[in-house]
């Protein structure tokens, strides 16, 4: 049985392996530097070696000189060097052959060096104390003339060991030399090899590093995506799309719930689509069996009026006609309910529309009352999207500002135009009677009439059905007016069509 892993373990895994790979790093590089600090430590060693030789020569040396001056002219003051280095060679011998290995024959240069040394002090000192000796009998003495041991002056004795000490030291200058040579060589090989190793080692990691993450990417990426497609699918009305994920994970929680409801809408598309066709049935039905008696209530009322003629009274006249009257506001109710149930349900394909072509047809099509005036913009777009729609947003406007004015010789409709981003905001403005602020939100609703229905046949479903057809554009409607000065009705109405599902989506998702 294949190990299905979760993805927190698979990034929880790629985390710890990249970790471990630059803790790895971490620890070549500590001891890469290690080996590099060591060898530095190793040529500057050598180098203070060096150095305390060399200071070590040079006092012995100021040592010979006052030693030589005082032999020469007898003046006390030439021996401060003498004393000087006499203080501090000991101490310095010491810490040169603490500083030196005992099996290196550079120890055994010191200890040989340091003997002949205490060889020329013990030398030095006597023929000091015997020069002391004969100035202080004879304070003009000069030279080593007439001291105990003159063949030691006069026989370059002290010479001899200095030139020893000097040639210990130049062989121990140039072994210690040699010795830092090799130390710089090792120096710049560790610092070469850590460079390489510290390079090499991180470049691999971080391609393990970017192998790993791009194949977290490239499994991701998939699913995602296949998981973007599917929701793009069941945006477009496609609702029996599935997406098998047998990866065990997290995902594959995810693809299921998308699977699951995919299938849940499905399943409520059929079941809203078998209720709509029993509505559409049924609305024709009842639309059909209203009407019909509606229709026999008028003919009846024609009948009574045309069997009694002449003879009918005036009251009884007045009521058929009332009773005709009700009964096409009936019919007419039906019809509007029909109408505004029906918004969308039927599927429509989008069209180039001249919207100033558009409206003067609607202009010329309603009949205006004579001296009512229609006054259009001078800029109108062309739209592509439903033209039967819109034509009913504007017929509705238009004919609602004409049969609610209140003095229709003088009445006139201004209709404006501006362009925004993504929508056109269209106005209806009239001078009519206007409406109060407590009607603007009210007129939208079915049914909601501001004139009694006797004064003013209105079934009040027309602004109804507007708000709905705008808000299924994806626009906005409202009124604007104050009583007694006119109302403006702005709507917006976007450029380009939204995206709709496909019709039959879009027929069992109509409420």
């Amino acid at each position: 049985m294949k190990l299905k892993l979760q993805l927190s373990t698979k990034l929880f895994a790629g985390f710890l392996a990249i970790s471990l790979l630059f803790a790895a790093v971490v620890f070549i590089n500590y001891q890469l530097s290690r080996a590099v600090l060591r060898n530095s430590q190793r040529v500057a060693n050598s180098q203070r070696i060096t150095g305390e030789a060399t200071t070590l020569l040079r006092n012995i040396i100021d040592m010979e000189s006052g030693f030589r001056g005082y032999m020469l002219i007898g003046n006390e003051a030439v021996l401060a060097p003498y004393y000087e280095g006499e203080r501090n060679l000991l101490g310095r011998f010491t810490r040169l052959r603490n500083d030196v290995p005992p099996d290196d024959t550079q120890f055994q240069r010191l200890q040989r060096a340091q003997m002949l040394f205490q060889q020329w002090a013990a030398f030095s000192h006597l023929l000091i104390s015997e020069k002391r000796e004969a100035l202080r009998r004879d304070p003009t003495h000069v030279g080593v003339r007439g001291l105990e041991h003159e063949d030691l002056g006069s026989s370059l004795t002290g010479k001899v060991v200095m030139d020893q000490i000097r040639v210990l030291f130049t062989a121990f200058d140039r072994e210690e030399a040699q010795t830092r040579y090799k130390q710089r060589v090792r120096l710049q090989d560790s610092i070469r090899e850590t460079r390489v190793l510290s390079v090499g080692v991180t470049l691999l990691t971080i391609a393990l590093g970017l192998l790993y993450a791009a194949y977290l990417v490239r499994q991701f990426s998939q699913r995602i995506n296949g998981m973007v497609d599917q929701a793009q699918r069941i945006a477009g009305g496609d609702y029996s799309t599935q997406l098998p994920d047998t990866e065990g994970d997290e995902l594959t929680k995810l693809s299921a719930s998308l699977s699951t409801m995919t299938n849940t809408i499905n399943t409520n598309i059929r079941q809203l689509e078998r209720r709509n066709q029993e509505l559409d049935q049924f609305s024709y039905v009842v639309s059909h069996d209203l009407k019909a008696p509606l229709r026999g209530i008028e003919t009846a009322s024609r009948w009574i009026e045309e069997d009694m003629g002449q003879d009918v009274p005036a009251h009884i006249k007045e009521f058929l006609v009332l009773m005709r009257t009700r009964v096409r506001r009936m019919e007419n109710l039906i019809t509007g309910i029909l109408d505004l149930a029906r918004v969308g349900r039927t599927p429509q394909a989008d069209e180039a529309v001249f919207v100033r072509q558009l409206l003067r047809e609607i202009v010329d099509s309603l009949e205006l009352p004579a001296g009512f005036e229609v006054e259009l913009p001078f800029y109108l777009p062309t739209l592509q999207t439903n033209r039967v729609q819109l034509e009913q947003v504007f017929t509705n406007l238009i004919s609602n500002a004409v049969k609610y004015h209140h003095d229709p010789a003088h009445g006139r409709i201004t209709i404006g135009c501006v362009e925004g981003p993504q929508f056109y905001t269209f106005a209806i403005t009239d001078n009519g009677p206007g409406i109060a602020a407590a009607y603007h939100e009210r007129i939208f609703i079915i049914f909601q009439t501001l004139t009694e229905r006797d004064t003013l046949e209105s079934t009040g479903v027309g602004l109804a059905i507007v708000k709905k057809m705008v808000e299924r554009q994806g626009g906005t409607i409202r009124v604007e007016s104050a009583e007694g000065a006119g109302a403006s009705f702005i709507f917006t109405w976007p450029k380009a069509s939204a995206r709709r599902p496909s019709p039959a989506a879009a027929t069992a998702l109509t409420p």
